[in-house]
């Protein structure tokens, strides 16, 4: 059962409340200025917002409202301060640059490979992200051992931890490198691809939007899992980074972040009932 806190936030943008504050010159950094110190005296998160990523990031075109889980999360660690978010339209990889140049204070969900390390800090994660695989109607594999065929053809996006997963686990598939994961989904809706590897939220959620693709399946033999964690700037004074450790502890043990997880796959009609019995969330 969700929270009456998240019922109330969804309410408020079905209202057409989008929370998107107005950059103001008491919100601006002052030199050398630790990030909770900022936020404290400012009352304003700023965080990276993904258009399309949903479950984690949706923005309503018609009133410009965010919603989503990484919204839901963003304002829940505003209200601890008082505060409120500021949203900076981004990307997955933008947002490292934006840590970077010091125009947000919170990248989420990011996955905390090795090179991103080196350039900021990561929080503790707040759930691990299986990978699986949507086939065309018909196909199907439950393990990284039915895919590693060369008569298997597996779409990819460049550079994404799917093609990571895919080269490593299945290295004499016919694997096809495409430019965007929605590339990737149309290669197989047409055909030109058996499947394509997707992280457990992409893949549930494409397949309720696109009825022609077949079923989402969990891939074991190994079971490929990544931490799911927030992003923040390197600094001296970890106090924010230690914030957001204890917050995240606290909610994961609560189990609100599932809850806040559940109601951003709702947006594209995700079902607790549509989630397979293997996969954890």
């Amino acid at each position: 059962m969700l929270s009456r806190r998240l019922f109330g936030a969804g309410a408020a943008a079905a209202a057409g409340t989008p929370a998107i504050l107005t950059r103001t010159a008491r919100a601006q950094n002052q030199p050398g200025e630790p990030t909770i110190d900022r936020i404290k005296r400012t009352k304003v998160l700023r965080i990276a917002a993904l258009p399309g990523e949903a479950p984690y990031f949706n923005k309503d075109i018609a009133s410009g409202a965010w919603s989503g889980m990484c919204v839901e999360m963003a304002q829940d660690i505003a209200a601890v301060f008082d505060g409120q978010v500021e949203y900076l339209e981004s990307t997955y990889g933008n947002s490292v640059l934006d840590l970077q140049a010091n125009k947000i204070d919170l990248a989420f969900s990011l996955n905390p490979t090795p090179k991103r390390a080196l350039v900021i800090d990561f929080t503790h994660a707040f759930y691990l992200h299986g990978f699986g695989m949507v086939g065309k109607k018909g196909f199907q594999a439950s393990n990284w051992r039915e895919l590693n065929k060369p008569e298997v053809r597996i779409a990819v996006d460049i550079g994404s931890v799917h093609e990571i997963s895919a080269r490593r686990f299945a290295p004499n598939a016919t694997i096809i490198g495409l430019k965007a994961r929605d590339d990737c989904i149309l290669a197989v809706q047409s055909g030109r691809a058996d499947c394509v590897i997707l992280a457990v939220n992409l893949g549930l959620t494409a397949v309720k939007k696109n009825p022609a693709l077949g079923e989402f399946q969990m891939l074991h033999q190994p079971r490929v899992q990544l931490p799911t964690c927030m992003g923040v700037r390197m600094e001296p004074d970890k106090r924010w980074r230690d914030f957001l450790d204890a917050w995240v502890d606290y909610n994961r043990g609560i189990q609100q972040i599932r809850e806040w997880l559940y109601a951003g796959l709702a947006i594209n009609d995700v079902r607790p009932q549509d989630v397979p019995p293997d996969v954890e969330l």
